[in-house]
């Protein structure tokens, strides 16, 4: 008996697809198809596969084809595939020509021609496809957006609008808009990046004109208006998502999962640090409203939203609306845990995350917003389990796939709870309002 295997993610299942199994499938007298995992696909820079796994095995199974299906999850899976299952005969598209000779030492390696004019890619992209502008003036910023994006499928950045003039050094390769309707007449959905206070006015008319928002953290500055553009956006329709990049990467969304599910036992302490040295003009930055939605994030996921009692220690520069603060922490106390912030731009900490239960701890090494890394450490070191998870960027695709993935969806089922956003959007209101705040 000839054996032969194949791998793929086969995500929205296509002529393509059926045509490469069929030519694999006459190469040999019994067909193995590999299908990846979504971690794998992820650790291989493939973040747009719209289909989870069950899926897309269903769907190679529904050709009856496949004599064994099964799944890829690492790196060197295929030799100790090949090894394990005595495979004669290794096929995969020819657009990986060359990438796989290596596997002519364990057995032979064939290409076969790909069917023109037809991929999951170019399927994504068409059903995706969605017109974003950029709102604000973050250029820094929004340069890494523009530059993320090329890898995610469908979304197409057509401009920007800044109430700033336009200069020299604020070009950043795409058309820039003289006003905010002028953009909102050509978009699908906007990305608001503008001052804290300003951002429910731009929310709210976006929404009005019909157009998906995504916006950075917090979404504004009050919860009753964060419940209103919430309340608003489901009347419409439409998905207004939170962007705290960090809530999108795959090793937090892991630590999170393990946390949840008992690993360290019952929860009873979190501490989370984020610091910057770098100043920003205190007349418009807080130290709160820069860190305080990334800080805050794992305690709200983790420990809920219903905390007892919440006490604001802060150094304040500047004591005029918007407070503009050098460093500030939150003191949290639930029924049977507590939690605290530190947050600074113009002090320094090591920014880790720390999350104790009653078995032992998940330690996140700093700067954890940004972690590829984490560990499960116990009273018994031989117990430690250490985690790896590749990071893309600083986790902005993630975002705008997850975005997309909710359009596309007609769906607002956000990563990040409403409950936790408007907790958030109440707490930046109680600092502003000096609301349980200790000013040292």
């Amino acid at each position: 008996m000839k054996k032969v295997i194949t791998y793929g993610s086969y995500d929205l299942f296509h002529f393509g697809h059926q045509r490469l199994l069929e030519r694999a499938k006459a190469l040999g007298d019994y067909l193995i198809v590999g299908v990846t995992s979504d971690d794998y696909d992820r650790v291989r820079g493939k973040i747009n596969i719209a289909q989870p796994l069950a899926e897309r095995i269903a769907a190679v199974k529904a050709t009856g084809l496949a004599d064994m299906i099964i799944v890829e999850e690492y790196d060197g899976q295929k030799i100790d595939d090949i090894k394990k299952y005595n495979v004669d005969i290794f096929t995969v598209g020819s657009d990986w020509r060359g990438k796989f000779d290596y596997l002519n030492k364990y057995c032979k390696v064939t290409y076969l021609e790909r069917t023109q004019g037809v991929s999951s890619s170019e399927i994504r992209a068409e059903k995706r496809a969605t017109n974003l502008g950029l709102i604000g003036d973050s250029y820094n910023y929004f340069q890494k957006i523009i530059k993320e994006n090329n890898s995610v499928n469908g979304l197409n950045i057509i401009g920007i609008y800044s109430e700033k003039p336009s200069s020299a050094n604020t070009d950043i390769g795409i058309k820039k808009y003289k006003s905010y309707d002028s953009i909102l007449k050509e978009v699908d959905a906007v990305y608001i990046k503008t001052s804290y206070d300003k951002r429910y006015d731009y929310i709210k008319k976006a929404l009005e004109n019909n157009k998906n928002v995504l916006c950075e953290s917090p979404i504004c500055l009050d919860k009753t208006q964060c419940q209103e553009l919430f309340d608003l956006a489901k009347t419409k329709g439409l998905v207004l998502m939170e962007a705290i990049r960090t809530a999108y990467t795959t090793a937090y969304k892991r630590l999170a999962l393990l946390a949840e599910i008992g690993k360290v036992g019952d929860i009873v302490s979190i501490e989370s640090t984020c610091t910057n040295m770098k100043r920003n003009d205190p007349s418009k930055y807080a130290s709160l409203f820069e860190w305080g939605p990334n800080a805050l994030l794992p305690i709200f996921q983790i420990l809920g939203t219903n905390y007892k009692e919440r006490t604001i220690i802060s150094h304040i520069e500047n004591t005029a609306p918007p407070l503009g603060d050098t460093f500030t922490k939150i003191n949290f106390i639930y029924d049977k845990a507590v939690a605290s912030i530190f947050v600074a731009e113009g002090a320094k900490s090591e920014g880790e995350l720390i999350i104790s239960g009653t078995k032992g701890y998940i330690y996140v090494p700093a700067p954890w917003w940004k972690t590829e890394y984490f560990e499960l450490r116990y009273e018994n070191p031989s117990n430690n389990r250490r985690y790896f998870y590749q990071l893309d960027g600083e986790g902005i695709r993630y975002e705008l796939v997850e975005f997309l993935q909710a359009i596309a969806d007609q769906k607002d089922v956000p990563r990040i709870d409403h409950d936790i956003t408007l907790t958030i959007c109440k707490t930046m209101q109680e600092f502003q309002q000096n609301k349980g705040v200790i000013l040292i």
